[in-house]
């Protein structure tokens, strides 16, 4: 859970994730977002959002992840009657935005979460699929279905997350500078410390999810 109060507009930059937000009037979900975009609200409003784990929002929306990227989707446009429904109590303090979410429980695809797991731990690329997917291999051929192949995991975790993993990589390495950012004497030492292969693969990577240099965005 988060609370923002916004005093202007907000560089909102890509960071892996889904959030169901309230406040402002209205009810929302945020899809992941493949650059950045700028939040401007009334003065005054105070946003609440819920966020979900990378690759959990899909079972509980609904909707696959992809579909809602880079978009900003009304609940009541995505649940229709029980969505408006859901926003007016929650905009009038009846509900909690944790109390939508558990309407529709679902489980996160296992798969999905070892490969989530495998890239926040910061390769240098994606590579081979992790190996905890022998696991769910096993366990889904006790149920007489195939071979999870790479391609069909790819796929999920597109569905999933709502983007593949190269472009999930690229958006959890710049977390890890944005986080390591105020620990760093310079851009040479936070490329490093982030995990990229040098200081203008981290600038081609601010660019072209922030809009701005390094310089810019991180001064």
């Amino acid at each position: 859970m988060w609370r923002s109060a916004p005093r202007g507009p907000q560089r909102i930059v890509p960071d892996g994730c889904l959030d169901l937000v309230a406040g402002d009037g209205e009810v929302f979900v945020a899809g992941p977002d493949t650059g950045a975009w700028s939040s401007l609200t009334a003065p005054g409003a105070v946003l609440h959002g819920l966020r979900f784990r990378p690759g959990a929002a899909a079972g509980v929306l609904g909707v696959a992840a992809d579909e809602l990227r880079d978009t900003r989707v009304p609940l009541a446009e995505l649940w229709g009657h029980e969505g408006a429904v859901l926003a007016a109590q929650v905009l009038d303090g009846t509900l909690s935005l944790a109390d939508v979410a558990r309407r529709r429980p679902a489980e996160p695809d296992p798969a999905v979460t070892a490969v989530v797991a495998h890239l926040e731990r910061g390769p240098s690329r994606v590579g081979a699929l992790p190996a905890p997917l022998g696991q769910q291999q096993r366990y889904e051929q006790q149920l007489g279905k195939r071979q999870l192949g790479e391609r069909q995991l790819r796929r999920r975790f597109t569905i999933a997350v709502g983007y593949g993993p190269a472009t999930y990589l690229r958006v959890t390495r710049f977390q890890r500078a944005i986080a390591a950012a105020p620990r760093s004497t310079g851009l040479a030492e936070l490329a490093a410390t982030a995990g990229y292969a040098d200081q203008a693969h981290l600038a081609r990577d601010c660019r072209a999810l922030t809009g701005l240099t390094p310089s810019a965005y991180f001064s």
